[in-house]
């Protein structure tokens, strides 16, 4: 037996349900070119839980239409405020065994939804299924989002995601799929924590689900001045620094070794801070002259060649500068502190 939707596309009982959770607030500009995107997909068992977040725009009746031509889109009315309460009024209202994401503004390409179920259907639970994505933007992309796009798209090949999950969210938000029952383990949307999308990836990454290697790029990424993750405080560097330390002293830190912390730059000073004030006894290193010695919260700053003194000791390193952190690798490396555990590259 099979079902059809109104546009008369055809799905199978023995395909299983893929729930797409979409929230949207004030992309009238860009939903249709998404949900039509949708609408192409080579597998067609699915449902879009369209969560409207308050949108003062024409998004809404434009969802509403789509609705009205297809029953695989459900019009939701957001329960609270933002992104958060959005995604949890969506999943409690979705039905499949599979759960995918979607932004408002971004393009699905046809094989998206089928790709990311079949590594699904084949590997079983315990999986979490990534695709490759590509940027684009009306006045093109700057340097920093084409090297994220090459360094996520390199690790999704390898399925590699998590090994170097404090640098930046290693799983791109609207291009993933995973099972009913991980997603329950994994904490779902429950926690109020942003970014809740970093937020669900540390989630995942303690859950210990495994990523599944993709070559593929399934998913295309608007970039524009006013998308959310441009303009919301949420996204500040702030936040993502103290998910990176809350999920970094929970999952990996060992209380039985010497912390060190490597850069007083401000993403170090923000770390150091955040240490602080969490009682974590830690040692603050750097090569700049003009603060070796010195005190920055009390906390002194002391020479990297100090750390060839201490015994296993883990790192913190807040160095930006590539080539510096070449150099770091190098040293921890001659001083045989390379491995796993002992060192954690915040950016």
């Amino acid at each position: 037996m099979n079902t059809r939707s109104k546009q008369g596309q055809t799905s199978f009982e023995s395909d299983p349900l893929v729930s797409i959770l979409m929230p949207f607030r004030n992309t009238e500009k860009y939903l249709k070119d998404c949900l039509d995107s949708i609408l192409k997909q080579d597998y067609t068992n699915w449902e879009l839980l369209a969560v409207n977040d308050h949108s003062s725009d024409k998004s809404e009746s434009i969802v509403k239409q789509y609705a009205h031509r297809d029953n695989r889109i459900k019009l939701l009315q957001n329960d609270g405020k933002g992104i958060i309460p959005a995604l949890r009024t969506a999943y409690a209202k979705s039905s499949g065994a599979y759960i995918s994401r979607m932004d408002s503004d971004d393009i699905m390409v046809p094989e998206k939804i089928a790709t990311l179920i079949a590594g699904l259907i084949q590997e079983g639970p315990g999986h979490l299924a990534v695709g490759q994505v590509k940027y684009f933007s009306e006045r093109g992309i700057s340097n920093g989002y084409a090297r994220y796009e090459k360094w996520i798209n390199d690790l999704t090949l390898s399925g590699d995601n998590f090994g170097e999950i404090y640098k930046e969210c290693v799983i791109p938000s609207p291009c993933w799929m995973v099972l009913r029952e991980d997603l329950d383990a994994s904490g779902a949307f429950r926690p109020n924590r942003y970014p809740e999308d970093y937020d669900l990836t540390f989630r995942f990454y303690e859950r210990g689900l495994k990523c599944l290697p993709c070559k593929e790029v399934l998913h295309f990424w608007r970039d524009y001045d006013t998308r959310t993750s441009r303009t919301s405080e949420h996204y500040a560097q702030n936040y993502f620094l103290d998910i990176k330390l809350h999920y970094f002293l929970k999952l990996d830190y060992c209380n039985k070794r010497p912390l060190v912390l490597w850069g007083a730059g401000n993403k170090g000073k923000t770390l150091a801070k955040g240490l602080k004030q969490r009682g974590i006894p830690f040692t603050w290193l750097c090569d700049n002259p003009k603060k070796i010695g010195k005190s920055i919260y009390d906390i002194p700053l002391a020479h990297y060649q100090n750390m060839a003194e201490m015994k296993r000791p883990q790192s913190i390193i807040s160095v930006a500068n590539e080539l510096a952190q070449e150099d770091i690798r190098r040293y921890l490396s001659t001083l045989e502190f390379n491995k796993p555990g002992d060192n954690f590259f915040f950016c």
